[in-house]
């Protein structure tokens, strides 16, 4: 299989990386903002729930972890195959 060309990977980046972000972005920012509250002394337990990985009625506490191991990997191999390709393009 050909290697796609620099612009392909720019655009397929493009896409990939707000959809996958968004999930380890909001567990960061929610164990985060859970450990600023629990020094003030309010238990906001609900942020866990969320940093967990259950969404209201949709629970996906199981398999979020390696959901998130997916999403960031994705994201690492997604830019570093543009970087790559970038390089190869630059010195042939």
């Amino acid at each position: 299989m050909a290697p796609l060309p620099p612009s392909r990977w720019r655009k397929l980046h493009r896409w990939v990386v707000p959809i996958a972000a968004a999930p380890l972005l909001l567990t960061a920012v929610t164990g985060s903002l859970y450990s600023l509250l629990l020094e003030r002394g309010i238990d906001a337990f609900w942020l866990l729930k969320i940093h967990s990985g259950r969404f209201g009625p949709l629970n996906l506490q199981p398999f979020y972890s390696a959901l998130l191991g997916v999403l960031t990997l994705v994201v690492v191999v997604s830019g570093a195959a543009m970087l790559i390709t970038r390089s190869r393009v630059r010195w042939p």
